[in-house]
């Protein structure tokens, strides 16, 4: 029989899991378990289908004989059969032979024609619904992991500010090298490829460094944030450096050790927490380990095999060809399985070590899907070692991570991010191109489905500190990406100078509000990329590094953003808050809830064209925010369109939806 979905909406089966904690259960929409948790999956049938013989499936990834479970028939549920099965996780890894792993599963019954009736995964909503045919996709997934250091719960809550040092302050303090040319603060993107991809010697400086962004903490705490993360600071020739030329040196053009020690110890002052980028996958040609270009008096890889670093490097023919990042031939890639490179990164008194003495809390991993197991594990582990020992915060380990990390295929092998030892969090580019897709297309169900797939794959510990994200150095601004012309088939001599209308430039600043109030209420931590919190525009690298306009900021949204951050400080529901995600059926109404067992705060926005009026039953509802037209009467909120308002009301309140366009 070919497949197809046999039933109406209205008989669509219901999946829900419970974890038994000591004597009680709780309801979870996760499908991440530790080994240690005891789980009941109930399986709720149509009791008009006539089900029988209902079992539940579990195989491995990688594939192979799948293990089957009875589910016994429990009562009748509102008009359906529930059928549950208990499992608890460690029995289920140590039937495949492992201790943690990512599995799959899924159901099969017969129905009253005794034909086999499978129950997966839709592809529209994530929701089950049934299917005659083979097992073929629509599994649901099953992450096993046994977390061996602390939660990052200190960080739950928070709010990220991503820094790209050069861009973002100048002190006035250093001393250019050489080399480096000096632009105008103001005066735009000068350096640039004659198109993307082209070499570039990124020589072109604005000044900034580590004491500017010292005397800026006053405007970065007025936004709510825990947390700094900065771009690479290490010594290196490039204006981005991610052309590392030594690791256990601070850049001089950004004040050196000196200037991030006086960084670190002011934000420790005001609670902020500081992580550097970590770009360990490569390292610069002109750098003391491979010293191409001969500016260190080491002996670098490129000049001798004698080197104690020629075995980090992979060479194809010596010395000029070699092994280096996506081909760029600045960049020599590092062999991130060589013991004496993991040694020298995180062995006793290596990189991890210093840094982590100076008061740096955690570390942004560069390519982590390029790094080797092994490496990220003594990363992680000389991590946590090292806050414990200087008595520090439990340290937070994110990943550059463009997919979903819970099942991430990485040059033919499934990574383990997240089975107990390796990352914290994970840049969350996934949720981002939905958000977009949101906030252009009006796509509420592809973020539904993008949130869902989080909150269910990811485990609890990553789901409350996974960097939630609308711009970064990688991406074009986000009021560009919301609002500007698109770029493609244009030069980068035209994107150097091109800017939005007002028109485009106004319309580009409602649609920040509302994508930031969605980032800023989602479960995980919201990452505000320098200059996005008062609209700063740009196209790709390097256009979306522009420095920080001091003196013009946009301050209406600079004011939106200072408002959340407050929201985020004064409401417990932002650090381990349940997500609830709300379905009207209403095209370009997106709704969600974060709850914490008393009370609710519920994110609604509307890139609909018509006003939506939102009905509560708690008449004692309080609207927090508004990022555009909202209006309150009684327990009623109508939110015009291309705005969105938080509304806080009691846990369990009923709330009703509807287009005013459906109301005429």
């Amino acid at each position: 029989m070919s497949e197809y979905n046999i039933f109406p909406p209205y008989l669509r089966p219901t999946l829900e899991r419970y974890v038994k904690d000591g004597k009680s259960e709780r309801y979870t929409a996760h499908g991440a378990f530790s080994r240690g948790d005891e789980v009941r999956y109930e399986l709720r049938l149509p009791r008009a289908v006539m089900p029988h013989g209902v079992a539940m499936y579990i195989w491995r990834e990688s594939g192979g004989e799948a293990v089957r479970y009875e589910m016994a028939r429990i009562r009748l549920d509102r008009g359906a059969d529930l059928f549950a099965v208990t499992l608890k996780m460690k029995d289920v890894a140590a039937r495949f032979g492992a201790e943690t792993g990512l599995y799959y599963y899924g159901f099969d019954f017969l129905s009253k024609n005794e034909e086999k009736m499978f129950v997966k995964q839709s592809g529209r909503d994530g929701l089950p619904e049934f299917r005659a045919g083979e097992f073929d996709e629509g599994a649901f997934a099953l992450t096993v992991y046994d977390r061996k250091y602390p939660a990052p719960e200190e960080w739950y809550g928070g709010i990220i500010y991503h820094i790209f040092v050069d861009r973002f302050a100048a002190s006035g303090r250093t001393q250019p090298k050489p080399y480096a040319k000096m632009a105008d603060w103001n005066g735009g993107i000068t350096e640039y490829p004659e198109y993307p991809g082209a070499p570039l010697a990124n020589e072109t400086f604005f000044g900034g460094d580590l004491y500017g962004v010292r005397d800026k903490l006053d405007h970065i705490a007025s936004l709510g944030v825990t947390c700094i993360y900065l771009s690479p600071v290490f010594e290196a020739h490039s204006n981005h450096k991610y052309d590392t030329g030594d690791f256990e040196r601070v850049d001089s053009m950004f004040g050196g050790k000196r200037a991030l020690d006086s960084l670190l110890r002011a934000a420790e002052k005001r609670g902020i927490r500081v992580i550097l980028d970590g770009v360990f996958n490569h390292t610069g040609s002109d750098s003391k380990y491979f010293n191409r270009e001969g500016t260190y008096g080491s002996l670098g890889a490129y000049r001798s095999k004698k080197s104690k670093y020629y075995r980090w490097y992979s060479f194809y023919d010596y010395p000029d060809e070699y092994e280096s990042w996506w081909g760029i031939k600045i960049l020599p890639r590092v062999n991130s399985s060589d013991g004496t490179y993991i040694d020298y990164i995180s062995g006793d008194g290596g990189i991890i070590d210093k840094y982590t003495s100076s008061g740096v809390s955690g570390w942004r991993l560069d390519v982590v899907d390029e790094l080797s197991d092994e490496f990220v594990d003594a990363l992680a582990e000389r991590a946590h070692r090292s806050a414990e020992k200087r008595g520090g915060v439990t340290p937070l380990i994110i990943g550059e991570v463009w997919e979903d990390a819970s099942c991430k295929i990485a040059y033919g092998r499934r990574r383990r991010y997240f089975t107990g030892n390796q990352l914290d969090s994970v840049m969350n580019y996934p949720v981002r191109a939905s958000l977009i897709e949101f906030l252009l297309q009006r796509d509420g169900d592809g973020l539904r489905r993008s949130l869902s797939i989080v909150w269910e794959h990811y485990p609890r510990e990553i789901v409350h500190a996974v960097m939630n994200i609308l711009g970064t150095h990688d991406t074009m601004r986000i009021i560009t990406v919301l609002a500007g012309d698109p770029p493609e088939g244009k030069k980068n001599s035209e994107l150097a100078v091109k800017r939005m209308t007002p028109e485009q430039y106004e319309r580009g600043v409602a649609l920040v509000r509302l994508g930031y109030m969605i980032n800023a209420t989602i479960p995980g931590i919201p990452s505000i990329y320098y200059g996005d919190e008062v609209g700063v525009e740009g196209y790709s690298d390097p256009f979306n590094r522009l420095p920080f306009p001091w003196g013009n900021e946009n301050r209406e949204l600079l004011g939106f953003y200072r408002e959340l951050g407050k929201i985020r400080r004064e409401n417990s529901v932002y650090a381990k808050g349940e997500l609830y995600l709300c379905s009207f059926g209403i095209d370009g109404f997106f709704m969600f809830g974060r709850g914490d067992g008393e009370t609710v705060i519920y994110t609604a926005a509307n890139r609909s064209d018509d006003v939506i009026v939102l009905e509560f039953d708690d008449e004692k509802k309080k609207v927090l925010t508004a990022s555009g037209g909202v209006t309150e009467y009684g327990n009623h909120v109508m939110i015009a369109p291309m705005s969105g308002a938080l509304v806080k009301t009691r846990q369990g309140t009923g709330v009703f939806a509807e287009s005013a366009g459906d109301l005429q």
